[in-house]
């Protein structure tokens, strides 16, 4: 993966107070761009939306004179909501998710008691990844993968040299993602990490999200395969699935749910619209009462 014409430019935008990193890829040699992840700012007490996370990724995209083409989301993220919307009508491409987004659409729709309007195919988004596609970002190739365990519709998508993995692993000091949301698993979660870390050791690996392990006090969310393989606190080279699994599951059980579960799956299953506006003209975002 030395090759110079296969390393995009890849740009990170850290949102501290969802702990997520959205990522602007480009083709150096025709500025053709995808956004990975995006954020939109979120004030749960208030109910209120604003564009700050967003406008700097605009902002960066119209100083670099980048076209974007896609618009793409790892899984429906339960900790922030997309902007992906927004951004689309801004810059324009084609927002694209994961084909088993519809299993998530499923589960949660009636978690939500969403009815008959609220499409369970997919159909809020503009393409849906299967296993193995390919695309392309100008003139350098992306494959999706699909990547199961933290959620049934997790996807990571390698572009060139570097690989953007969402919610499977985290920095090699604090390990991987949780498996026990609906559809989740953990010895799934096992198996596709390791299908990432068959990658060559060189490639570069961009995590979704960073906490700051204990003993590190800056953030960060770039490493390589072979960092990973040597040394990932949770699935480094020599643990077995089922050492994995024992210890994800024990640590599993011990997690809150994230704070922003139920805005962020109820929108993000929208591809980041909200809900429809009622007879007032105000949108709702349902929270079900003893239902988890």
């Amino acid at each position: 993966m030395g090759d110079p014409a296969l390393r995009p430019v890849v740009e990170a935008f850290f949102d501290e107070a969802t702990f997520t990193v959205s990522y602007v890829v480009h083709d150096p040699a025709t500025l053709e761009a995808a956004i990975i992840d995006s954020v939109l700012d979120y004030e749960p007490a208030a109910g209120r939306t604003s564009h700050a996370s967003a406008d700097a990724i605009i902002a960066y995209v119209t100083s670099n004179n980048l076209k974007v083409t896609w618009l793409i989301e790892t899984h429906a993220h339960a900790d922030h909501l997309s902007a992906a919307p927004y951004l689309q009508e801004k810059l324009g491409g084609n927002l694209a998710i994961g084909a088993q987004i519809v299993r998530v659409q499923e589960v949660f729709g009636k978690l939500f008691n969403a009815g008959t309007e609220f499409e369970r195919d997919g159909s809020q988004f503009d393409h849906l990844f299967g296993d193995g596609d390919t695309f392309r970002i100008g003139a350098i190739e992306g494959i999706a993968l699909h990547v199961p365990g933290h959620t049934p519709a997790d996807m990571a998508f390698i572009i060139g040299d570097a690989a953007f993995v969402g919610d499977t692993m985290f920095m090699p000091d604090y390990g991987t993602a949780r498996a026990d949301f609906p559809g989740g698993d953990a010895r799934q979660l096992f198996r596709s990490i390791h299908r990432l870390l068959e990658l060559p050791d060189d490639t570069r690996l961009f995590m979704c999200h960073d906490y700051k392990a204990p003993g590190r006090d800056t953030y960060a969310w770039e490493t390589t395969v072979k960092a990973q393989r040597e040394g990932n606190v949770h699935v480094r080279d020599g643990v077995s699935e089922d050492e994995f699994v024992a210890m994800r599951t024990a640590r599993d059980a011990t997690l809150a749910m994230p704070t922003l579960i139920m805005p962020s799956v109820q929108v993000n299953i929208r591809g980041g619209h909200l809900p429809e506006p009622e007879d007032n003209g105000i949108s709702y975002i349902k929270i079900p009462v003893n239902a988890v």
